[in-house]
């Protein structure tokens, strides 16, 4: 695998570019007529303008990015995150143009995107999930009443076809459910273009924990770790660690282990994440990521695993190069997402930075495609980099956090900079294990 076409932007790519480099593999970058001066651009090998500002006429434009890999003579093409990396049919038409799509198969991604045969799967491998309708919810309304009451209130009523915190309603009586049902299947279909919806137990304040896997579709999968993502607005991560706070190594070792043997029995390939609710020491799984994680980092991190380079290894054919008896959890990461946004009303802030100066020291990283005179588009997500530390302890790794954050200038557009300092600084953050919850109530979002 020679030449890979990278079909995302911003940091992922940037760090995508940076792998391939390593390896030895020539890079393409794709982009919309907005992200000419994107950093990964300006470094590939190759460019192309697959499009307009508008990700439909650009990212998510399927024919426009199998048509740029061909005219580049490109052998695989990588999806990063988000746009079309956990599209299904975007992964079958990569592999019916004759490229390498460098992620799992159509039919993984299509088990696995649908929140109902997902947990099926799950189930059938041992991996603990929330008690729910073990199944679609039907339009017979006594049934419906009968399995709420089995599972007992609350419960959520959920999108099979959802994410990001979308097409998920909370019914905490008997009075609300049909109502409740009937809003959300109308609200998914709109949204998904799939009406079918399902129930589960609600868990008042569960933590966000998930595990990260390694899978080769040869039979080999391994598991690196727990990441906290708790610390969340609107269903939105802001902070990511490993590894997680209060989850000791046999507890780790119990759930990462049925993960591992779940991606052979599924023949998954590639990078993925097994996302679980986790409360009162039980791990309860909600869904799998089909991909790389933006919070990615803080595994690499804590095991020294580059994950993106094992993506490129898979996606050639090669077996994993590590197996479960290699990966050693060493101290402390942890990952603060810095958006284009105002820290207290959190609405998006494009333009122009003027002044860009990026922290440094041991145990500091920076992932970001932005630079001094460069112009956030106000086309995609507001996120404009991250950034990491690492430490021998928890609070090793925070204090060079708090003192990253301070070195951190980025000027002629706002940030959420102030408000990562505030998390860095909150007692209840500082003593570990907050619920998913926890930061909205104290921004008083809810």
């Amino acid at each position: 695998m020679d030449k890979v076409l990278i079909a995302n932007r911003g940091e992922i790519a940037l760090r995508i570019l940076r792998a391939c480099k390593e390896l030895g593999i020539k890079t393409v970058a794709v982009h919309s007529t907005a992200d000419r001066n994107l950093k990964h651009v300006l470094l590939a090998d190759e460019s192309i303008c697959i499009g307009n500002a508008s990700a439909t006429e650009s990212y998510l434009n399927i024919p426009r990015i199998i048509a740029a890999a061909e005219v580049t003579n490109s052998i695989a093409i990588h999806p990063g995150y988000g746009f079309l990396a956990e599209n299904a049919d975007f992964a079958d038409a990569v592999e019916k143009s004759g490229f390498i799509f460098i992620g799992p198969k159509a039919d993984t991604i299509n088990l696995m995107g649908d929140k109902v045969s997902a947990i099926n799967a799950m189930k059938k491998a041992g991996v603990p999930c929330v008690p729910g309708s073990d199944g679609p919810l039907t339009d017979d309304e006594e049934r419906n009443k009968a399995i709420a009451k089995r599972i007992g209130y609350p419960i959520i009523v959920k999108a099979a076809g959802g994410g990001g915190g979308r097409g998920m309603r909370v019914v905490r009586s008997e009075a609300e459910l049909i109502k409740s049902i009937e809003t959300t299947q109308a609200e998914a279909g709109a949204a998904f273009g799939n009406s079918v919806v399902y129930m589960e137990k609600f868990l008042e304040n569960p933590r966000h924990v998930e595990i990260q896997v390694l899978a080769d579709g040869q039979g080999n999968a391994i598991h690196l770790g727990e990441r906290d993502c708790s610390m969340q607005r609107r269903h939105q991560k802001v902070v990511e660690e490993a590894p997680a706070p209060g989850i000791s190594e046999q507890m780790r070792n119990k759930i990462g282990d049925r993960c591992r043997k779940a991606c052979i029995e599924i023949g998954y390939r590639g990078a993925g994440t097994f996302e679980f609710l986790y409360e009162n020491g039980e791990f309860y799984f909600i869904e799998m990521n089909t991909r790389i994680q933006v919070e990615h980092p803080v595994s690499e991190m804590i095991t020294g695993v580059d994950l993106v380079k094992e993506q490129l290894r898979i996606a050639a054919g090669q077996p994993l190069s590590i197996d479960q008896s290699q990966i050693q959890i060493r101290g402390h990461a942890i990952e603060c997402r810095i958006n284009a946004e105002d820290p207290d009303s959190f609405i998006p802030s494009p333009g122009k930075i003027e002044m860009f100066h990026p922290p440094g020291g041991l145990g500091v990283r920076w992932d970001s495609h932005i630079y001094a005179g460069y112009s956030v588009p106000p086309y995609y997500d507001s996120m404009i980099g991250k950034l990491i530390t690492y430490g021998e302890s928890r609070d090793e790794a925070i204090a060079r956090m708090r003192h990253a954050l301070d070195e951190l200038v980025v000027d002629g557009i706002k940030t959420n900079i102030p408000l990562q300092q505030r998390i860095m600084a909150d007692e209840n953050f500082y003593a570990g294990g907050t619920n998913i919850h926890y930061l909205e109530k104290k921004l008083g979002l809810s």
